[in-house]
């Protein structure tokens, strides 16, 4: 039988661990059907979706703070290049403005608040942990041949994702911290999650566009979102509660 604080701690587990794997699984949903849309290579996508969204959720789950400094900023920005610009935006400098912004909002962050480069290091986790999921998962898909649907891709690379992030967090961060620069540390992760947010609004804009073919093309990444937002949520949690029995316990993190 479980202790009442055994079974918070796990209801509490299966809640971080769902909602940061949701955020997860949606952000690489769509981050792979563009980059595939974009011309990438079979085995491109999933790296490199795997990677930034890693990197993101990671941003968000450990440097709540910086991640939402950058998201606001993204989001203020965006907002503010479509209403200069109007409707014929460019993607790439909306995502490129969005950065920038989140760059000097991070650092005046960093200038009111000293946190030193954690917020770097746990990103670089992240981005470190979704690069070695996202390359034995592709290597694992090529071997075998076969293709699996959104859902189990999301609810996998979370899990892997997740697992590895859990384990040389303690270590990786602790180590990484004393050569990064501290300065650096929130311009460039608000930066990074500005981007991100940037090229959120780009595509969701693009939906309202009056060019089929452009429509077309975000319908069919908007169709996969869900079902890796669902993937990512069972993923998650799956990987947190096992995690959580082996002894990587969610409130002994620092």
């Amino acid at each position: 039988m479980f202790t009442k604080d055994q079974l918070t701690a796990v209801v509490m587990t299966l809640f971080v661990w769902g909602f940061a794997g949701a955020l997860f699984g949606a952000l690489f949903a769509g981050l792979y059907q563009v980059l595939q849309l974009l011309g990438f290579s079979v085995w491109q996508p999933l790296i490199i979706a795997a990677a930034l969204a890693a990197m993101t959720t990671s941003a968000f789950y450990s440097a709540m703070p910086v991640a939402l400094v950058g998201a606001m900023a993204g989001v203020l920005a965006s907002i503010s290049y479509l209403i200069v610009i109007g409707q014929d935006i460019e993607l790439l400098a909306m995502i490129v403005a969005a950065g920038v912004f989140g760059m000097m909002a991070g650092g005046f962050y960093a200038w009111m608040v000293t946190g030193g480069s954690q917020s770097l290091a746990e990103a670089l986790t992240g981005l470190s942990s979704g690069l070695l999921a996202g390359i034995a998962l592709a290597l694992l898909l090529a071997f075998t041949g076969k293709h699996i649907s959104m859902f189990a891709l999301a609810a996998g690379i979370v899990a892997i994702v997740g697992s590895l992030f859990q384990i040389s967090e303690r270590w990786l961060v602790a180590r990484s911290m004393a050569w990064l620069p501290s300065q650096l540390s929130a311009p460039i992760v608000a930066g990074l999650v500005a981007a991100v947010v940037g090229a959120s609004i780009g595509i969701m804009d693009g939906a309202t566009a009056l060019n089929t073919e452009a429509q077309d093309m975000i319908g069919l990444v908007l169709r996969e979102v869900p079902n890796g937002l669902w993937g990512g949520l069972c993923g998650g949690a799956f990987a947190g509660l096992v995690l959580e029995l082996l002894g990587f316990r969610l409130e002994d993190r620092q």
